[in-house]
């Protein structure tokens, strides 16, 4: 092929662009398997599954607080900012 490139690097090379199509030919085909496949979205669940379940209102006396009126009108002025974004 090319007078100053030794035989092993030719095949060497050979073989690496083989390798390189094989896997260009491979994430292809993956990624259009994976477009014409579209599953049955599954049942909503409850909550989001990110955020554990809520426990039960009476827990630990450590995981409850007691807001004051100020404290609770401050609370949802800053949940109803929150959720305007």
């Amino acid at each position: 092929m090319f007078p100053s490139v030794s035989l092993a690097q030719e095949v060497g090379l050979a073989v690496l662009f083989l390798a390189a199509l094989a896997w260009v030919a491979g994430s292809g085909r993956m990624l259009w398997g994976a477009r014409l496949h579209h599953p049955e979205p599954a049942a909503a669940p409850d909550g989001l599954a990110a955020l554990p379940a809520q426990r039960v209102a009476a827990g630990h006396p450590m995981e409850t607080v007691e807001l004051t009126a100020a404290e609770e009108e401050a609370f949802a002025g800053l949940v109803r900012s929150i959720a305007l974004r």
